[in-house]
């Protein structure tokens, strides 16, 4: 059995609430990159070079990316031969949220009540997920979520006979919808099975999925694909401005469903798809 101390789960959350905001991921200033250089419309490349712009001074003058820091996402894999030791790891890592905000004057955007309305300070509590595996590490994934695109996702529940073009329907109707709102070029993802909540909680984590990687299921790798050339031809383009460059990926992820059911849950982010990992 290896133990962890708490304190070292908030450091870390500290540093990765800060990082995520500041440093966007390789993978997705790439594919930004790789829009930019395909977009045949002016305006829509005049737009891609300024969100590359923004990417370059919020890494080399340590900034916030977007002034919407999200809401704290954190996905746990916690090896099953490991004890947290010194603390409870939920307050932990609300600790380090609260730390990383604070000193790294990000947006404290958290309401203690979605009725009241009132703000913690401190843009806790984060939103933590867990998962036991095998091994005795601990895999942290802090993803801040802006709500800009956070409102424009949805989640149906399909009926079996609806099959795979329901399914594409669906997509395509949600990506419509959401139009310039999320700030595209977005980043979908995109849940399909379980129950209700678990293909919410899959299609967020689609989400924290590189661009790089594709599904490793031919059928759902190649749905990828196939939504991902269809939304480029609605025309919506970089910030809503029209062009080819309306996402940047679609990421799939899927789980075993009920026999009377087909949830799919479409979770969209903007371009600014931010999540950083580590592994103690």
């Amino acid at each position: 059995m290896r133990e962890i101390n708490v304190s070292e789960i908030t450091a870390v959350v500290k540093t990765m609430s800060i990082n995520a905001n500041y440093y966007l991921g390789s993978d997705i200033k790439n594919q930004i990159v790789r829009s930019y250089c395909r977009e045949p419309w002016p305006i829509a490349k005049d737009i891609l070079s300024k969100i590359l712009n923004n990417i370059d001074i919020s890494q080399n003058e340590n900034r916030p990316i977007c002034q919407d820091t999200g809401m704290t996402c954190v996905f746990i894999e916690v090896g099953q031969d490991v004890h947290i030791v010194g603390g409870n790891i939920e307050d932990a890592i609300n600790e380090g949220v609260r730390q990383g905000y604070l000193e790294g004057y990000l947006r404290k955007s958290v309401v203690r009540d979605p009725l009241d309305r009132v703000n913690t300070r401190d843009n806790t509590p984060a939103v933590i997920n867990y998962t036991i595996v095998p091994g005795d590490k601990l895999k942290i994934t802090v993803a801040p979520k802006g709500f800009g695109s956070e409102n424009m996702s949805q989640i149906k529940m399909l009926k079996p006979a609806d099959g795979i073009d329901g399914v594409k329907k669906f997509v395509i109707k949600v990506v419509e919808e959401a139009g310039p709102n999320p700030c595209p070029p977005i980043v979908v993802g995109v849940g399909i099975g379980g129950t209700f909540d678990r293909a919410a909680l899959i299609a967020k984590k689609a989400l924290i999925r590189p661009l790089t990687q594709r599904n490793e299921n031919k059928l759902y790798r190649n749905l990828e694909q196939e939504l991902l050339e269809k939304i480029n031809t609605l025309g919506i383009g970089p910030q809503g401005f029209g062009g080819r460059a309306t996402a940047l990926a679609v990421n799939i992820e899927t789980y075993p469903t009920h026999i009377a059911g087909l949830p799919v849950a479409v979770n969209i982010s903007c371009h600014v798809t931010r999540h950083e990992e580590v592994e103690l």
